[in-house]
């Protein structure tokens, strides 16, 4: 009952005090009933017959206690940190640059090279030496576009300026592409303790259900998304569908006076700037809504800075976080049910539709599409303005 309440020096004490109290044989029952050392009994011994016992207040003498594993090994440290050291992961004779550096192998390996470690010593060492277990950084952007800054001003004023003239300006993209069937769903629910929902072990695709590709339209002046869930392909003639059932089913509405749209897009894609179709397909939308349609693209790898991103997706992907998307029906009801605290409605819709790939756009065609780009960075801005009926 009191072994584990006193220090070390207490109970040392009181084991010495029962020893002697048992007379003959005392120190080998106490050793044999709370397994502390004799020669800790003895030591207390010596300490209850008034041995000095060192400086006030201490446990134990200066020096006393085992020793650090550096001090008995003073190349421990170097020896690990040359095997974590970054410097080395591009030397071929380092013998764990192609496996993962836990504690456990770490250990093992300087077992191997003559030293005593385990891994909760090497845990040890490491904070030590100022190591953590950090997690990879999405911060290298690849090369920058000189004109990468610029691009991002232009496009800003733009949007203001549309804005202020009370004419509608959007951002557009493709989401992750989804399978759709009982599969894992990334997050978390709340769910019945012990009852977590069970899914398929592999992720291979469902040939009777395929995949479903969430194309949005996000509106940056009245925080309102519509999302097309497609079952066919991304193509640019999809992503064009999408924005005029977004204008016939809503901007007709949020702007009857509209005469022009600005779409924001990213440079790749079913919408890149390079792709002929999609070029095709907004003179056709023109042509139809009688809307004058600027363009202006987010410069090579930035997509993650369009608005769509981080004001539509990721709310629409936190809202269905662990919900196994087992139905098309079922990822339109998701998205469609997404709201925020800040207002962001959404709106969905299945597009059951086929668009075949590879539509070529010939010279003739392109000729007959009325576009005008800016002058600055007329292939990254522009516009398509209606033919004349």
């Amino acid at each position: 009952m009191l072994k584990h309440s006193l220090n070390e020096r207490s109970r040392r004490l009181w084991a010495a005090a029962e020893a002697q109290a048992l007379g003959y044989g005392g120190a080998s029952l106490v050793v044999r009933a709370i397994g502390i050392s004799r020669s800790t009994i003895v030591r207390g011994m010596k300490e209850t017959q008034g041995e000095p016992r060192g400086e006030e207040g201490r446990v134990r003498r200066t020096g006393g206690g085992r020793k650090q594993a550096t001090a008995i090994d003073p190349s421990l440290s170097a020896a690990l940190e040359q095997l974590v050291d970054p410097v080395s992961r591009g030397d071929p004779q380092s013998p764990l640059r192609w496996t993962c550096k836990s504690t456990r192998l770490l250990a093992n390996e300087l077992v191997t090279e003559g030293h005593q470690a385990s891994d909760w010593l090497v845990r040890q060492l490491l904070y030590d030496l100022g190591y953590s277990l950090q997690a990879n950084r999405k911060t290298k952007e690849g090369a920058r576009h000189p004109d990468r800054d610029a691009q991002f001003r232009y496009i800003n004023a733009r949007v203001v300026g549309q804005l202020r003239r009370r004419q509608p300006a959007i951002s557009v993209d493709t989401k992750k592409k989804e399978l759709v069937g009982d599969f894992k769903n990334s997050g978390r629910e709340w769910r019945p303790r012990g009852s977590p929902q069970r899914v398929r072990v592999h992720d291979f695709i469902d040939p009777t259900k395929g995949k479903a590709i969430p194309y949005g339209v996000y509106d940056l002046g009245l925080n309102q998304g519509w999302v097309a869930v497609g079952i066919d392909h991304d193509t640019a003639a999809f992503a064009v569908h999408t924005i005029r059932r977004w204008w016939k089913e809503m901007g007709t509405r949020a702007y009857p006076r509209g005469t022009s749209l600005l779409i924001i897009a990213d440079s790749g894609g079913s919408n890149g700037s390079r792709v002929r179709l999609w070029k095709w397909e907004l003179q056709r939308l023109a042509d139809a809504t009688r809307l004058n349609i600027r363009v202006s693209h987010l410069p090579p790898g930035t997509s993650k800075w369009n608005k769509i991103e981080h004001r539509l997706f990721s709310f629409i992907s936190h809202n269905w976080r662990g919900q196994p998307l087992v139905t098309h029906a079922t990822i339109v009801k998701l998205i469609a049910n997404t709201r925020t605290s800040t207002g962001l409605k959404v709106r969905c819709i299945l597009d059951k539709r086929c668009y075949p790939k590879e539509v070529k756009i010939t010279d003739e065609q392109m000729a007959t599409i009325r576009l005008k780009p800016d002058s600055f960075h007329g292939d990254w801005n522009y516009s398509i303005r209606p033919r004349e009926t």
